[in-house]
């Protein structure tokens, strides 16, 4: 027998001169992911997370249920073998239906007894997707880090069912986005991303940082929600914290246990000048566990007077301000 072909071998999406899933470097921690979250657009309430991958070296695709319903954190992951087939977005009790490419996507989740939550949903895109562009670090001579990236913001409308209930998603807001390329998460140091969404648009920003706060990476763009054209951001800076249950800044320590959320102030300039000014407050989404921080789900304001909300995720190994005690080793920039 000759070198193994998938179907997608039949359609023109080779990058490499090696047939399909075969990607550029071969590393353990390779993959390509799609994430997608929900949370209603002007209230802090229930938050649903799926996210569908695939692992080239291992040759396996995995399905993550994320999330928070009724103030509790609801999680599984499902997995299945390539047998032949690393493409079809699947994996049960998960289906991702790309109905139009960058405006519909249809995810659901059968009733199983190994699901948290299932879920019929439809996002609707909003705004335009946006690529960001390619990120890279490394740790002496080794990639930690080498990842392209999408962002859109979109409506969820449809229904979720946990624990015999099921709930009506009408005009939720979130976001979805399409990573592909290398990411060894415990040895990031800190990576920071938010999707801020006021009727205006969606605010989004990409941000890592080694240790001692020098910046690795940062890309983000405002995109309008009247389909025009994201307007790049060229400059970003913050001062949050983590906050305990009762909005007191608080240290994460090593572990975190006395965080319930983060506060504060971000500042985005885009492209032309204009800077966006936003206070948020908000609590976990999703707690990461050993790999550090989270996504957490906030109310925003801006100075504008734009009001929404927004995730924020802040994960990572060892940070100056966010991850005070280290957890990883050979961590960037010197391994």
């Amino acid at each position: 027998m000759g070198v193994p072909l998938t179907p997608m071998d039949e359609y023109f999406v080779h990058q490499i001169p090696e047939p399909l899933p075969n990607v550029q470097t071969h590393h353990d921690f390779w993959r390509e992911s799609l994430f997608f979250i929900a949370h209603p657009r002007d209230r802090l309430g229930d938050v649903l997370i799926l996210t569908m991958a695939h692992f080239p070296k291992a040759e396996e695709m995995d399905v993550l249920q994320l999330g928070r319903v009724g103030g509790e954190m609801t999680a599984a992951r499902h997995h299945r073998p390539y047998d032949g087939d690393p493409h079809t977005l699947v994996v049960a009790p998960a289906t991702i239906e790309i109905v139009e490419p960058y405006k519909k996507v249809r995810l659901t989740v059968d009733e199983h007894p190994d699901a948290p939550v299932s879920l019929d949903l439809t996002f609707t895109a909003r705004t335009r997707e946006n690529g960001y562009r390619r990120g890279t670090m490394k740790a002496g001579h080794e990639i930690v880090w080498d990842q392209s990236h999408m962002i859109q913001s979109g409506r969820y409308d449809g229904t979720y069912t946990h624990d015999g209930v099921t709930y009506e998603v009408e005009d939720w807001w979130g976001q979805r986005d399409h990573s592909w390329g290398i990411r060894d998460h415990a040895r990031c140091p800190l990576w920071m991303w938010f999707a801020i969404q006021f009727d205006e648009g969606m605010l989004g920003i990409w941000n890592w940082e080694y240790p001692n706060g020098a910046r690795v990476y940062t890309d983000g763009c405002f995109a309008p929600a009247d389909m025009s054209d994201p307007i790049p951001v060229v400059d970003f800076r913050y001062d949050l914290h983590w906050i305990d249950d009762a909005g007191n800044e608080v240290s994460y320590e090593k572990h975190g246990e006395a965080v319930d959320g983060l506060a504060g102030t971000a500042w985005f300039t885009l492209e032309g000048g204009r800077t966006i000014e936003v206070e948020t407050h908000g609590r976990w989404a999703q707690r990461y566990g050993p790999v550090g921080g989270g996504l957490v789900e906030t109310e925003v304001r801006s100075t504008d007077g734009w009001t929404g909300t927004a995730i924020y995720e802040v994960t990572g190994a060892h940070h100056h301000h966010w991850f005070p005690v280290a957890r990883g080793e050979r961590l960037p920039p010197h391994g």
